[in-house]
């Protein structure tokens, strides 16, 4: 029998560690919820079901190409609001900020704290072709409504002015002031949310809180865990767009160049590929690593409960199964274009290639492009920025703000465990970090992962279950605000 000998110093801190590990381990439990006490909602279901049909409708699909935009779409959506939600437009001032921009103010009892709910109303465009319903008659069959927007986020505003409309025919004042922001152009990063935070910068007005698209309630998001995990988005990674091109002489294929311009990018792509960017834990992986790493399975409790000793294995864990794990700890690469000669027996004079980067918080814009350069190595291709923003602000948890969103995802979502998160996409509520530091990102929706891939995609729906939840959601935290 072969035995291995350890000296005695090494064996006895080998014990000490591994006895380190298996404590922390056991001891790392989920902390006690606190008794939840919730006090039942009447919805209208039908009124939110037909109203959110009616929005459907409206075409508001924005796209960087005005021409292909319909502006009489928007103005319907625009027209349509008052006569869904009369006692919102009779009770709350309203103004329009910029071209698409629709800003509420629901005065309350104080103007020190305001609450600002947020939501967008433009889509992208979608194939109708490979959709099983139409994507804009808002048709309700199987208790199901389908059309674009449905989740992505016209289902939100419908829930925010269903829950106003209710509480102010119920004679409701809330606390302090209540402001609905709703874009016009989220889909394309344009200039609505960045003027209505502008317009509050200029009248001296710091929210409270705000609240906007972001996590929603969702199975088998987290190593380990089964149960549903409510996700509230306090940060959100930043975006970079990066355009690759080489120039070259061109000429026919017969008698290439030992690199043609194609081959260059597409080592440059390799070279990205199998160099990811650096591991990073920023404070809303942290929080997220330890709400649902305590749920998990004891091998992932033992990683999660002992980061200090498994982050290299947690590292790779990520790198091989790329998603959503990895997205939360890394900047990430994705290519996503290339382009080069029209002729297959014609080497390009120029070929472009291009990749989006999701900027991770702790990098910039600047320190992407550069760590793009110092990767790929190769003076003959020159690197340019197409657009990009820098990663948000990291939102406060420790207050009220982060508490009155968590408990209230708790009352309605009593199944769910609740965490913050950080958002890989982007969204309209960055801006709003240059005033605010409590600005947090929740869809107010279970959603399962095929109604998470109909975003953008094909055969958007929602649940006329889920629709009534949303409302009963933001009728909740507004009565809290």
């Amino acid at each position: 029998m072969w035995w291995i000998y350890l000296p005695s110093g090494i064996g006895s801190a080998l014990i000490i560690l591994i006895a380190v590990i298996l404590i922390r381990t056991i001891l790392f439990t989920p902390k006690k919820k606190p008794e939840i006490i919730v006090s039942p909602v009447i919805v209208n279901g039908e009124k939110a079901t037909a109203d959110l049909a009616e929005m459907v409708k409206c075409r508001t699909v924005s796209d960087r190409d005005k021409s292909l935009e319909d502006e009489s779409e928007f103005a319907k959506f625009e027209t349509l609001l008052p006569k869904l939600f009369p006692l919102v437009h009779e009770k709350c001032e309203f103004e329009k900020v910029g071209n698409r921009a629709l800003l509420y103010r629901w005065r309350g009892k104080n103007s020190d704290a305001p609450s600002v709910f947020m939501s967008h109303y433009d889509v992208v465009s979608v194939n109708e072709e490979d959709w099983e319903k139409p994507a804009f008659e808002g048709i309700v069959e199987n208790g199901v409504l389908w059309g674009r927007g449905t989740l992505d986020t016209k289902g939100t505003l419908n829930g925010i002015l269903q829950a106003a409309e209710s509480l102010i025919a119920e004679g409701f004042v809330p606390l302090n002031d209540i402001y609905f922001a709703f874009g016009g152009d989220e889909e394309i990063n344009g200039h609505g949310a960045s003027d209505i935070v502008a317009l509050f910068k200029e009248r001296g007005i710091t929210p409270g809180m705000v609240l906007d698209e972001g996590g929603a309630v969702a199975d088998n998001v987290f190593p380990g865990v089964k149960d549903p995990i409510a996700l509230i988005g306090i940060a959100e990674k930043g975006m970079l767009n990066v355009q690759y091109t080489v120039k070259g002489g061109g000429g026919h294929a017969s008698s290439p160049a030992p690199h043609t311009p194609v081959g260059r990018l597409s080592a440059a792509c390799v070279k990205m590929e199998n160099k990811p960017f650096k591991y990073r834990v920023t404070k809303p992986a942290k929080l997220l690593f330890d709400v649902a790493g305590r749920r998990s399975t004891f091998l992932y409790r033992m990683i999660f409960a002992n980061q200090w000793c498994f982050a290299p294995a947690l590292n790779l864990f990520a790198k091989l199964s790329g998603g959503e794990l990895n997205a939360i700890v890394r900047t990430t690469t994705a290519f996503t274009q290339m382009e080069g000669s029209k002729g297959v027996n014609v080497i390009p004079p120029v070929a472009k290639m291009a990749s989006n980067h999701r900027i991770i918080p702790g990098e910039t814009v600047e320190s992407v492009v550069a760590r793009i350069k110092k990767t790929i190595n190769d003076e003959k291709i020159e690197v340019s920025v197409i657009n990009g923003n820098n990663p948000s602000v990291i939102s406060d948890t420790a207050c009220e703000a982060y508490e009155r969103v968590s408990s209230t995802v708790s009352e309605t979502w009593q199944e769910a465990i609740v965490s913050p998160y950080l958002m890989v996409a982007c969204s309209d509520s960055r801006h709003w970090g240059e005033i605010s530091d409590k600005v947090y990102r929740f869809s107010a929706m279970s959603m399962s992962k095929e109604e998470r891939a109909s975003i953008h995609g094909n055969n958007e729906k929602i649940p006329v279950a889920t629709i009534s939840r949303n409302v009963e959601f933001f009728y909740r935290i507004m009565k809290k605000s």
